[in-house]
């Protein structure tokens, strides 16, 4: 049981639970306090004293969240739902993403659907356990992810992988909106031009993420439920022609079933860098495994199932005429709407138009932790409110979805592989942190006090250091669309695997030496 008062927190009064910071109170004085009063929209808005007004109104009747990086207070930790995690999970990945995630393996790299489907399941088995794992961060440290971080990366240090977190995050915001756009444009068959369905997918996406933690948990609870009736739908009507699937073809090689795998886990194990973010107003005294239950099995069972759905339907795609004609229109949007189409023309649309939507429950929680992750790399703006940088991240969001709609499958090949490179070092640096540094204790090994004191966190130099060298490694064993390494060419792509060994080992000695010297 954790320790009923802590003195790392000051002593704080009339919390109000998100929207508003705490008000201290203390018979003596707290030379640093945890908690940074939280900004007056009205000053953060420079629109003339009319519009202020209004928008000030607008957002107290939504009862958007405001709060951003600040850590939460044990006190605040009240929630006891930890199966909402499950949920958030569950949603975010049951959508048309995960889909076409399933496809690349027929797709891009000639796999039969038996063997597809066993990367997937296996991949995902391995790849989920450092997301699950870094989700019991959030009770006990109050954290979110990249804060949590800048102790093993250091303060300075830390911006190297929030900022590479934002453009992961960017990216997979990217994919959703294209798919969710190509999608709806395939429904109107051309009256709404693909770059309207970009702009409808990311605003809607906007308006939830920027009511912030309650409403967000509310829509994940329930936005699950059309989506899985959808693509049970499609089984039913599009089944027929999955008979031919599971026929025996000459068994892949290495590199095909790597380098699948590769794009495989770069797909889950991004989400390690926001994990605890959704976890971090559960009770502090929330069972560990619990919380890892709720997130693996609200990543594994979408993920896995969904991937190999598309998986199966990609593997079928070349003996149905009208499902490859559907695909060559509007690549994976066109294939669902196609599918659909079958279970009646209007309904059918319906259904489709609802599975375009299904995107926004991936990018309105991403952009719900990119707004976290600007205030990681820009210090200063973490006085704004949250939800203003959610504004300016889909204002970046929109063109860049256009721009990119283009060589759909060779972006996200080449995207999920890079992805999986980076957080690999990153995962392993805080794993190793964790355990050799703080020794795995919650309560002695973190001074939460520090989170935004540079002074008193690591340099990240070890950090640093470890992860640039594990990059030459890396660059002998990735497999892309624009680069082959030497090794790669005969073993496939083994960057994640290596990238997070190799990590390891290299911080290792370094953070010890590190913490020997300047003893932080």
């Amino acid at each position: 049981m954790p320790r009923e008062t802590t003195p790392c927190y000051p002593v704080c009064d009339e919390i109000d639970y998100e929207k508003q910071s705490p008000t201290f109170v203390s018979p003596t004085p707290v030379p640093i306090q945890l908690i940074e009063k939280d900004v007056d929209l009205s000053s953060a808005i420079s629109v003339g004293s009319k519009q202020r007004r209004w928008l000030l109104k607008f957002f107290k009747e939504l009862d958007v969240e405001s709060r951003g990086i600040v850590p939460t207070l044990p006190e605040e930790r009240t929630d006891p739902r930890y199966l909402k995690i499950f949920f958030i999970w569950l949603s975010a990945n049951c959508n048309i993403l995960s889909f076409s995630a399933g496809t690349v393996g027929p797709i891009l790299f000639d796999l039969s659907l038996k063997y597809s489907a066993a990367v997937i399941v296996g991949f995902n088995l391995i790849g989920l356990v450092l997301p699950g794992y870094f989700s019991t961060f959030g009770p006990k440290l109050g954290m979110r992810q990249m804060v949590q971080s800048r102790y093993s990366w250091g303060y300075f240090g830390a911006i190297l992988p929030a900022t590479l977190n934002a453009a992961t995050m960017m990216g997979f915001m990217i994919l959703n909106c294209v798919l969710g756009g190509e999608t709806l444009a395939s429904v109107s068959n051309g009256r709404i031009s693909w770059n309207v369905g970009i702009v409808v997918i990311a605003v809607a996406s906007l308006f939830i993420s920027f009511c912030g933690y309650r409403v967000l948990n509310w829509y994940e609870r329930v936005a699950w439920v059309p989506i899985l009736v959808i693509f049970v739908i499609m089984l039913g009507v599009g089944g027929k022609n999955l008979s031919n699937v599971l026929a025996e073809v000459a068994p892949p090689t290495a590199r095909q079933i790597m380098s699948f795998g590769s794009t495989i886990i770069g797909f889950v194990v991004s989400y390690c860098a926001l994990s605890s973010d959704f976890a971090t107003y559960l009770e502090i005294d929330t069972p560990s495994w619990k919380v890892f239950l709720s997130s693996y099995l609200g990543l594994l069972l979408p993920v896995a199932l969904v991937q190999v759905l598309g998986a199966a339907f990609a593997a079928a795609l070349v003996s149905v005429p009208e499902w490859t004609a559907g695909y060559d229109a509007y690549n994976v949007g066109g294939l669902i709407r196609t599918i659909l189409l079958d279970a009646g023309h209007g309904f059918g649309g319906f259904l489709t138009v609802i599975m375009a939507l299904s995107v926004t429950a991936n990018v309105a929680p991403t952009l719900y932790s990119s707004s976290l992750n600007i205030q990681i790399i820009f210090p200063p703006l973490g006085r704004l409110p949250r939800y203003a940088f959610s504004v300016v991240a889909t204002a970046i969001l929109i063109p860049l979805s256009i721009v990119g709609k283009t060589r759909f499958y060779l972006n996200l090949y080449n995207f999920l592989g890079i992805v999986g490179y980076w957080s690999a070092m990153f995962a392993s640096v805080v794993v190793v942190e964790h355990w050799l540094i703080r020794r795995g204790d919650w309560e002695t090994g973190y001074d939460a006090t520090a989170w935004n004191r540079w002074k008193e966190l690591p340099t990240g130099l070890a950090a640093l250091a470890a992860s640039l060298a594990s990059c030459a490694l890396v660059w002998a064993v990735m497999d892309q669309g624009w680069w082959v390494g030497p090794i790669a060419k005969t073993t496939g792509d083994i960057g994640f695997e290596a990238a997070f060994v190799l990590t390891a080992i290299l911080y290792a000695p370094l953070r010890l030496l590190e913490h020997r010297l300047i003893r932080r």
